[in-house]
């Protein structure tokens, strides 16, 4: 087989291997992990957001819980909400910004010129920003728990982890999606941005749904990210009643992760055609 072939017979390939995704990780963890101040810099920003909300909590004193879906207070409400921000954060928009820097450091090409499918490109430029955020993600409810004082002591650890990878994987979609429109046309960050924020808002991410105007609240009840804080905080305050949500979650992920990846694998085509891969 030639060289000129490799790309395409690979490109064709629909499930992607482990050890391929895996090198990708690990060559981004070393990347990142010769910058470790940024990292730190990251968690500690995270935190700082965390400490926020608690501060305001106390400002506010006593609030009503009946719409905090189980929560015992609100500054456990929003902690969760924290924590699941950084997951869809690095779900949906960390591939559109790792393409983007692959397309400005001009090694975009060099990795579609090799044997890798475009399923496992796709996944292997998200996997580190996947993982480190889930991780993050744990850290703040550890944080919020141990540190300061939010009431955890009812929370399912297993539906917890089902949860928050239910989310990330669901999301993931989307990232890619946003990876594909990279490709072909390089500059979307104002679009990711404005969709991480959309997400996160109408998911409930800072206060119930129900709150918001009927119209949006409709719309709310429809995103998956209202799965997402729904399925956690029931896992959290309840220990119970997190597995309808969550299963949404693996379905969305079984149907929207196989279109995003067609999708990415098309934008690569149709960037090839052009010639505009090296283009930035």
């Amino acid at each position: 087989m030639s060289s000129a072939e490799a790309p395409t017979r690979a490109g064709a390939r629909w499930l992607p291997r482990a050890s391929i995704v895996g090198a990708f990780v690990r060559r981004d963890y070393r990347i990142v992990r010769s910058y470790s101040r940024l990292w730190i810099f990251e968690i500690f920003v995270g935190s700082l957001t965390l400490v926020t909300y608690y501060f305001i909590s106390k400002t506010f004193g006593a609030v009503p819980v009946a719409n905090l879906q189980g929560a015992p207070s609100y500054f456990a409400f929003a902690a969760v909400g924290v924590a699941i921000t950084t997951v869809i954060t690095v779900a949906t928009a960390s591939l559109a910004f790792q393409v983007r820097e692959e397309q400005l450091t001009g090694t975009l090409e060099a990795l579609t010129a090799q044997p890798v499918a475009a399923s496992e490109l796709a996944l292997g430029l998200a996997g580190y920003h996947f993982l480190f955020g889930v991780a993050r993600s744990v850290l703040y409810l550890a944080l919020a728990g141990l540190v300061l004082g939010a009431d955890f002591s009812q929370a399912s650890l297993v539906g917890v982890l089902v949860c928050l990878l239910g989310t990330g994987i669901a999301l993931t979609g989307i990232g890619v999606a946003l990876g594909a429109l990279v490709i072909v046309f390089k500059r979307v960050e104002a679009l990711g941005a404005i969709l991480t924020f959309g997400l996160g808002l109408l998911g409930g991410a800072f206060f119930p749904i129900q709150v918001l105007p009927a119209a949006l609240e409709t719309v709310a009840r429809a995103v998956p990210t209202r799965l997402a804080f729904d399925s956690v905080r029931a896992a959290l305050f309840r220990g119970e009643g997190w597995g309808g949500s969550a299963l949404g979650l693996y379905v969305f992920a079984l149907l929207a992760l196989p279109a995003a990846l067609w999708l990415f694998g098309a934008a690569l085509r149709v960037a090839r055609r052009r010639g505009s891969l090296g283009q930035y």
